[in-house]
C-alpha cells in the first residue's frame, strides 16, 4: 500500500487523496459577495445565476497508468437553460443514462494545468446518484491529452503535491 506524505506539511495520509474539485463555478465569484443571495441559486451538483447563466457539477477523471486508482477533479461547466431544465426533470429518472451528452464550457481552473476556465467539454449522464462525466473536447490542451492518454503515477504525485500546496496556501 503507497501512503502518501505532503510535501509542505509532512502529514502522511494512509492512501494518497486523488479526488479535488472546487466548490462553485468560476462565474459564481464575479458576483459582488453581498448579491450572491439575491443573484445566486445553488445546489450541490447545480447553480444558475440572474436566471440566465447555467452550471452543473461533473467529474473529470485522469487515468494513473498502472494503478487502480484515478486522478478525479470535480468541475463545474456551462449547460444551456434547456438542457439545465431537462437535467432537473431527469435528476431521478434512471433512463437519464440514455441522453445524449451535453456540450459546455469548463468553470473550473483544474490546478497545474493553466487555464482550463472555458475548455470546451462535453457531460455524459450517469446511473442515479452520480454526477455526469465530464470529458474536454478542447483540441490540444495539456488536460484533454492528460484525460485521452492517462499520466504516470510519478506524475500524479507531482499533482497531487502542487494542489496540497496551493491548499496549504505555500504558493
Amino acid at each position: 500500500m503507497y501512503h502518501y506524505k505532503c510535501s509542505c506539511c509532512g502529514e502522511i495520509f494512509d492512501e494518497m487523496p486523488l479526488c479535488f474539485g472546487s466548490e462553485f463555478p468560476a462565474y459564481y465569484f464575479s458576483v459582488l459577495p453581498d448579491e450572491r443571495e439575491q443573484r445566486i441559486e445553488y445546489g450541490e451538483s447545480w447553480c444558475y445565476i440572474d436566471e440566465e447563466h447555467f452550471f452543473h457539477r461533473g467529474r473529470l477523471t485522469i487515468p494513473i497508468i498502472d494503478y487502480h486508482e484515478d486522478l478525479v477533479f470535480n468541475v463545474w461547466t456551462t449547460i444551456s437553460e434547456d438542457n439545465f431544465c431537462l437535467r432537473m426533470d431527469l435528476w431521478e429518472d434512471p433512463e437519464r443514462i440514455n441522453q445524449e451528452p451535453y456540450f459546455g464550457w469548463m468553470q473550473t481552473d483544474v490546478p497545474t494545468y493553466g487555464k482550463t476556465i472555458s475548455l470546451k467539454s462535453i457531460a455524459i449522464e450517469q446511473n442515479l446518484g452520480l454526477i455526469p462525466e465530464i470529458k474536454l473536447i478542447e483540441e490540444n490542451h495539456p488536460l484533454t491529452i492528460d484525460q485521452q492518454n492517462g499520466i504516470t503515477f510519478e506524475k500524479a504525485i507531482s499533482i497531487v503535491d502542487q494542489i496540497m500546496k496551493i491548499q496549504h496556501g505555500k504558493t
